[in-house]
C-alpha cells in the first residue's frame, strides 16, 4: 500500500473500491443508525426531540404507503442538525444524495423553505419561500414530504415506530449508491 496518493497503482485502487463497497453494504447504513440515535438530546425548543421528529415524520411516511427511499428521506431530513441548524437541510441533503434520487435531494435540501409557509413571517421572512420552486419537478415532492410528514411531526405522545424498524429501509437505501 502507498503512502502518498501520488504513489497508488491500478492494484492499490481496486483494493481500495473493494473495501470501500465493502464498507458500504456494511457499515455505512449503521452508521446513519447511529447518528439517528445522536438527535434524541436535541430539543431545541420543540415540543418533541429531533429524534422523536424523526421517527414520527418516516412513521407518517410508512403509513403513507411511501417508498424505502421516502421512508429514508423523512427520517433523515434533519440529520444535518448534528452539525449545523440553520444550514441543516443542505448538509441532509448532500448525505442522502449518492442513495435517493434527484427529486429527494432536492426536497430534503430545500424542506426548510418549504416549512417556511408556517412560520417564516414571524421570523421576519416571507412565508412564500416555496413558491420559485412551484415549477421545479420535485415540487410535489416536497410539499408531501413537508406538509404530510414534516410540518404535523412534533407531538412527543404520538407513538411512532421504532429506530430499529425503520433498519431494513436504511440498510436497503444505504447499500446501493445510485451516483457518486
Amino acid at each position: 500500500m502507498f503512502t502518498t496518493m501520488r504513489e497508488g497503482t491500478a492494484e492499490d485502487w481496486a483494493h481500495i473500491a473493494r473495501e470501500h463497497g465493502i464498507h458500504q453494504k456494511t457499515q455505512a447504513a449503521m452508521q446513519i443508525m447511529d447518528s439517528l440515535r445522536r438527535l434524541e438530546p436535541i430539543v431545541v425548543g420543540f415540543a418533541a426531540n429531533q429524534l422523536t421528529h424523526s421517527l414520527m415524520a418516516a412513521t407518517l411516511a410508512r403509513r403513507d404507503n411511501a417508498t424505502d427511499e421516502e421512508v429514508v428521506a423523512a427520517l433523515c431530513h434533519d440529520l444535518g442538525k448534528l452539525f449545523s441548524i440553520p444550514n441543516h437541510g443542505p448538509i441532509a441533503a448532500e448525505m442522502l444524495k449518492p442513495y435517493v434520487s434527484d427529486d429527494l435531494y432536492q426536497t430534503i435540501y430545500w424542506h426548510q423553505d418549504f416549512q417556511g409557509r408556517y412560520y417564516y413571517e414571524h421570523l421576519g421572512k416571507s412565508a412564500t419561500m416555496r413558491d420559485r420552486f412551484k415549477d421545479a419537478p420535485w415540487y410535489a415532492t416536497a410539499e408531501k414530504l413537508v406538509d404530510h410528514w414534516d410540518a404535523p411531526a412534533f407531538d412527543p405522545s404520538f407513538a411512532v415506530d421504532s429506530l430499529e424498524s425503520f433498519e431494513p429501509e436504511v440498510v436497503r437505501v444505504f447499500s446501493n449508491p445510485k451516483r457518486m
